[in-house]
């Protein structure tokens, strides 16, 4: 026994010797500089795409970082055996913007270079793959006409030729041309949709599509003196009214429609100024309202209703500005069961609507419509108090479906209530119903997607939403749909007050969020 304790204490009395002769002899000082022969490599490097084939770079930056930095950039040569640019920059440089050819993969590598003689830095690498070039400027209105179009681009670009279908149409281009960046498109057919390739050999450096104007044929030409709810009297059925520009005013009001009817601008740039709301009765199936400015001088109310019970095609609003009307964009009252084939609103711009005084924007009390599109517009102070789109519960259709699209649209002020339950973007009751809402920008309200269990979910994708938190909550519940998925970002406006909703977001751009003509 004896014998254990005494063991015991020897161990105890090696251990504090060992404990207190390391405590003694760790008596090196810490080290506070690090002796290093050549500098540190970048790093937290990324590469992000802006505007197509433009490179943004960016790094960690270090108090005593190196006096400059050089990028290289290789075209398709992941092993840099070909270096196709080189940049320096400076810390105060970053990010870094490099303007490169599209449609190209190409491999990036950046070192330190040091300012107190170290040799540089080993390289980080990454990647980023371009897309297609865009040297085309946007095709202005006033460029477009029925048989030729003039298409633009950045002067003294490397171009050689351009290419248009259908048709395969091909131009040679000029050494003018080339110098000017200008050249005039024969030989188109009338309203036609073409896609133009600006090309040098066989690399693409840019492509714009473009719907050619009116080939007036056999439409009727319509003068600003003339009397239009005369014209549209005498017309035959299925007619195509033409409209010089200019400030109709012979009459404005109400036009009673009895018939099929098209009425569009002649110049897609100088649109002919109405002053004027359409009734349809049942024997007016379908309508086209295409490249008018429609005034309602906050007088008049819907800009579109249907008056009767009865059978309709299709409703087309189509590169439209449409502004101070007192009512709805489209309305079928609850005296009127009609059957509607698809309302399609697209390319149009709305301001001060109004429609507080009769009801939801597109508006349908004891209706059916199978199809309700609304893209690439923009709605200004629309609808502010009252609720988006409204297609209500009928029987008397039976079964089908209603189906609602908002695609590449900019809202501002629209639905900015709760005051009502029926006051949100999708007031859909009808039984079977489905929604989509995307790459769609919503600023400056406090609307609701849905309020109604009976109203199914939207499919969401690639949207906005600012000063717009109730359409992005977090959580959805049965009646309150949301889509928490969209981003939150200022998009930036250039004067929102003016009406000027050009984008100054990078990432919205990029993420191609809104009405397309606001994205430059």
């Amino acid at each position: 026994m004896k014998a254990k304790y005494i063991f015991k204490g020897l161990v105890a009395a090696l251990l504090l010797v060992f404990i207190t002769g390391s405590c003694d002899s760790y008596n090196e000082g810490v080290i506070e500089d690090l002796n290093v022969n050549r500098e540190f490599s970048p790093i937290g490097l990324t590469a992000k795409v802006r505007n197509q084939t433009t490179v943004e770079l960016n790094w960690t930056i270090k108090e005593e970082d190196a006096a400059h930095y050089v990028i290289e950039f290789s075209a398709d040569d992941a092993e840099f055996k070909t270096i196709f640019k080189t940049v320096e920059v400076t810390a105060d440089q970053l990010p870094v913007q490099v303007a490169l050819e599209g449609e190209t993969v190409y491999s990036i590598r950046v070192k330190s270079v040091s300012s107190t003689g170290l040799a540089d830095s080993k390289w980080s690498v990454t990647t980023a793959t371009t897309l297609s070039e865009q040297i085309f400027l946007p095709v202005q209105d006033a460029d477009i006409e029925a048989t030729q179009i003039t298409l633009r681009w950045a002067p003294n670009s490397t171009v050689t030729q351009i290419t248009v279908a259908p048709g395969e149409i091909t131009h040679t281009i000029t050494p003018e041309e080339k110098t000017t960046g200008v050249a005039v498109i024969t030989g188109l057919t009338g309203e036609t949709a073409y896609t133009a390739t600006l090309l040098n050999g066989t690399k693409k450096r840019g492509v714009v599509t473009f719907t050619t104007g009116i080939d007036i044929g056999t439409g009727i030409l319509v003068k600003p003196e003339d009397d239009l709810n005369a014209v549209i009297a005498a017309a035959p059925a299925g007619s195509i009214l033409v409209l010089m520009p200019g400030d109709y005013t012979k009459y404005t009001g109400e036009i009673s429609l009895d018939k099929p009817i098209t009425i569009r601008g002649l110049r897609i740039a100088d649109k002919p100024k109405l002053h004027v709301k359409f009734t349809l009765n049942a024997t007016a199936t379908s309508l086209s309202l295409i490249d008018l400015e429609l005034n309602g001088d906050k007088t008049l109310s819907e800009v579109v209703k249907y008056n009767q019970s009865g059978t309709y095609g299709k409703l087309l609003i189509s590169g439209c500005i449409v502004h101070d009307y007192t009512g709805s964009l489209v309305y079928a009252p609850s005296s009127s069961s009609a059957r509607i084939e698809s309302v399609t609103v697209e390319n149009s711009i709305f301001t001060n609507m109004v429609t507080g005084s009769s009801g939801e924007f597109i508006d349908f009390r004891a209706s059916y419509v199978g199809n309700i599109n609304v893209t690439k517009s923009t709605f200004n102070n629309a609808a502010a108090s009252r609720g988006f789109i409204r297609a209500d519960a009928t029987a008397t259709f039976g079964a089908g479906l209603t189906s609602s699209l908002i695609d590449s649209c900019t809202f501002y002020g629209v639905t900015n209530t709760i005051a009502n339950n029926a006051y949100v973007i999708f007031y859909v009751r009808f039984a079977t119903n489905a929604a989509i809402v995307r790459n769609s920008l919503f600023v400056e309200t406090v609307a609701r997607y849905t309020s109604q269990a009976a109203t199914i979910a939207p499919t969401f994708s690639n949207n906005n939403y600012y000063n717009a938190a109730t359409l992005n909550a977090a959580v959805s519940t049965t009646a309150v749909k949301s889509d928490p998925a969209g981003t939150t970002l200022n998009p930036q406006f250039t004067n929102a007050a003016a009406g000027d909703f050009t984008i100054g977001n990078q990432t919205l751009k990029d993420n191609a969020i809104g009405d397309p003509r606001w994205i430059k």
